[in-house]
């Protein structure tokens, strides 16, 4: 080929699209893509005000996030050495529309055309997916503009003192020990869990809200918000839907219910939704917001357990509330406007009305399922609309709510051309925000598996937990969907785990040794992904400058100037301003003409095995294998001044690496029904060890064994006596 193993390009793939559970080039080949998100500095605007929050939200900017467009070129070729070439690209709702509805930001939508169009030099596709955590930042998070607040009646200058939200995230503040984590309770709060339900479902659950519309018709909350999600989707598949790096695109970053299904209003599912600080239950977020100081569980991380209630504390004791006076709700709470609780003036007390409200229809009393009902119709209606504006091939991107399987209804809803595309972290790490030789299996344990299974010794014992995780993602899919490709659309490491102590020694071994982990994880599994996060605004203090989050493994602050860099692949200047590099920068076969069964990669010798099977096309309508050459991807940062030594080809066959382009070409002369190809690429020198893969056995069998030799000899002389 005239290209690179990692080209995504239309010259490196004659054009990428899926079959079965593989995406293929036009040449029948299985393409193994893998990538970073783009970036965690999109959730802010480029002139986001710490102290001034949330100041004057309809005048901000996100022209230059990621980054300014002239600093592309140095982006894009760090990441296409690295190998990193499959980009989920970031945008959110308040980027596009910060101003009003139907007033857009067409310098932003300028901007990102402008950055998108230059993909293809660089090898470079990707998707775009619109991005939210907890609705919006204006209520702790990323996504919507702060005037779908004021649509629905809130406060946004009181939400934060009557407990609706949690904002000091939003102020640069998130990194110290109490309150670190805080921000994901915000989805249980009041203005994050009532926009979610206004928006997939206030014609069912809040029926009395009615607001005018952009064109002055009066319409329910539901149809008001969706109706503007859906223009300015259509207005973002406009401006880049067209342009050949843009293989597809994701309705929305990591959905949530809200109020929707939710079991009782009395208290959240402790396994299901995060316990931190003060966490109301939806009764007592309704009292908050309606002004009434309440006392409210507060949690504190613990073990076992990850949290427990240690206090109560009195919230909104100045009894300000959440609701605008002159809103649409005329300053009362939604949800008391809609009876599902009130206050009793005879008692003085709050009472709830409508305890099993959420989880049903009201007009109806049918039990709600929220993706059948409401999730699939919007996602179905938003897919047809892309594809109108775009065109039918585009890859329509699909996640579930956080943390879950992929639920068995998707695959009679699913869109055509859809690709899964859920995430996985490590959550027992990520809530203590640490690492050691100790790991928790924690999909296990909230699945009801016996404890003590789900406790994993050592690297080794990592490599087992994170593989076996992320493999039950991948299978679950697979199960509910049949053949359709799998992606991990987020996974990553936080940079800060152990204290932070890393920034203060330099050496980030742990973050490297969890990374492995993890990538070995998805290398076991032959699932391709997208790493949280490339962030080029990342530096050790503040992080990716958002609610206290660190996982950018790129730091402008340790990277050379622009003026010092070349772009060439094999140019290891770009390489400077990236952690654990040796934990990601990884060789993966790119292009397989035929199918992969296997791959292992050791990363302490810089070895890995590969093996794949040959078919006669074409196979239930694969497309015609019509080029013979594997494409590898096997890293300069590697090589250079190494030799490659391929093991395992049959007599006939060829290999050639080539450094400049970082790829290893194979072809196979034996293209004979079902024929599997096995090989093993090694190094001369191999390189050095970055730490032992221990575990149980090796770090403490010599001490069980010595100890029960002792015993054994005491019982002995005891018994010898």
């Amino acid at each position: 080929m005239p290209s690179y193993a990692h080209d995504w390009s239309q010259n490196g793939t004659g054009g990428l699209r899926t079959h079965g559970r593989h995406f293929i080039d036009a040449y029948g080949r299985v393409c193994n893509l893998r990538g970073v998100n783009l970036s965690g500095s999109s959730k802010s605007p480029a002139d986001h005000d710490h102290e001034n929050f949330p100041g004057d939200h309809k005048f901000v900017t996100f022209v230059g996030r990621p980054f300014p467009l002239e600093e592309a070129p140095e982006h894009f070729a760090r990441l296409r050495r690295w190998g990193l070439t499959f980009i989920r690209f970031l945008v959110t709702w308040e980027a596009v529309e910060h101003e009003g509805p139907g007033i857009y930001d067409r310098e932003y939508l300028d901007y990102l055309r402008s950055l998108l169009s230059l993909l293809p030099n660089y090898g470079i596709s990707a998707f775009v997916s619109l991005h939210q955590d907890v609705w919006s930042r204006y209520s702790g998070g990323s996504g919507a503009p702060a005037w779908t607040l004021e649509a629905v009646g809130f406060d946004l200058r009181a939400i934060e003192e009557v407990g609706a939200a949690w904002l000091h995230g939003m102020r640069g503040r998130g990194h110290v020990e109490a309150e670190r984590g805080i921000w994901p309770c915000g989805y249980q709060k009041l203005s994050a869990a009532t926009m979610a339900t206004c928006f997939w479902a206030g014609a069912t659950y809040a029926p009395k809200l009615l607001v005018k519309d952009r064109h002055g018709k009066e319409v329910n909350i539901q149809q008001y918000l969706q109706n503007a999600f859906l223009d300015m989707w259509e207005l973002v598949a406009q401006s880049v839907g067209d342009l050949e790096g843009v293989l597809g695109f994701e309705m929305m970053n990591e959905p949530h219910r809200g109020y929707i299904e939710i079991p009782s209003l009395h208290a959240f599912d402790y396994n299901t939704d995060l316990h931190l600080s003060h966490v109301p239950s939806a009764f007592e977020s309704f009292q908050l917001g309606a002004g009434h100081p309440t006392l409210v569980s507060t949690w504190t991380r613990s073990f076992p357990m990850p949290t427990k209630k240690t206090s109560t504390t009195l919230l909104n004791t100045s009894k300000r509330k959440a609701w605008q006076p002159d809103g649409p709700t005329n300053g009362r709470c939604l949800w008391e406007l809609h009876h599902v609780w009130g206050w009793d003036n005879v008692k003085d007390q709050p009472v709830v009305l409508q305890e099993n409200y959420f989880s049903k229809i009201p007009t109806t009393g049918k039990k709600v399922d929220w993706y059948t009902d409401f999730y699939y119709p919007l996602l179905n209606q938003w897919a047809e609309r892309i594809r109108t504006i775009t065109s039918p091939d585009k890859l329509i991107f699909v996640e579930p709510i956080p943390n879950e399987f992929c639920p068995t209804s998707l695959a009679e809803h699913q869109p055509s051309n859809m690709v899964f595309a859920p995430h996985w972290y490590d959550l027992n790490a990520l809530f203590t925000k640490a690492y050691g030789d100790f790991t928790v299996n924690v999909q296990g344990l909230s699945r009801g598996m016996f404890p003590l299974k789900t406790f994993y010794w050592g690297h080794k014992g990592a490599r087992e937990n994170y593989t076996l995780q992320i493999r039950n993602i991948v299978e679950k899919a697979y199960d509910a969907l049949g053949e359709r490709p799998v992606l991990l659309g987020e996974c990553g490491v936080p940079m800060d785990m152990n204290k932070g102590e890393a920034f203060e020694t330099g050496d980030f071994k742990w973050q490297a040794r969890m990374m492995d982990a993890l990538m070995t994880g998805l290398e076991q599994s032959l699932v391709g992904f997208t790493l949280w996060n490339y962030n080029p605004d990342n530096d050790d203090q503040r992080g990716d400058d958002w609610n206290g989050e660190n996982f950018s493994w790129f730091s402008r602050g340790r990277a050379l100037p622009p003026s010092l860099l070349y772009h060439e692949q094999d140019a290891p200047s770009l390489d400077n301003g990236g952690r654990i590099l040796p934990s990601i920068v990884r060789p993966y076969a790119a292009k397989t003409a035929g199918i992969p069964i296997h791959f292992q990669y050791e990363m302490n010798t810089g070895a890995f095995t590969y093996t794949w099977s040959v078919f006669q096309p074409p196979r239930t309508g694969h497309a015609a294998l019509t080029s013979l050459e594997t494409e590898i991807f096997l890293p300069s940062q590697l090589t250079h001044g190494r030799r490659v030594i391929v093991k395992g080809l049959a007599p006939g066959d060829k290999y050639r690496y080539d450094e400049s382009r970082q790829t290893l070409f194979i072809v196979c002369q034996d293209t004979s029904f079902d024929k599997f190809h096995s090989i093993i690429v090694s190094l001369d020198p191999p390189l050095a060890p970055a730490f032992a893969v221990n575990d149980f056995r090796s770090d403490f069998g010599g001490m069980i064994m010595s100890t029960l030799v002792a015993i054994l000899a005491i019982l002995a002389y005891f018994f010898l006596l």
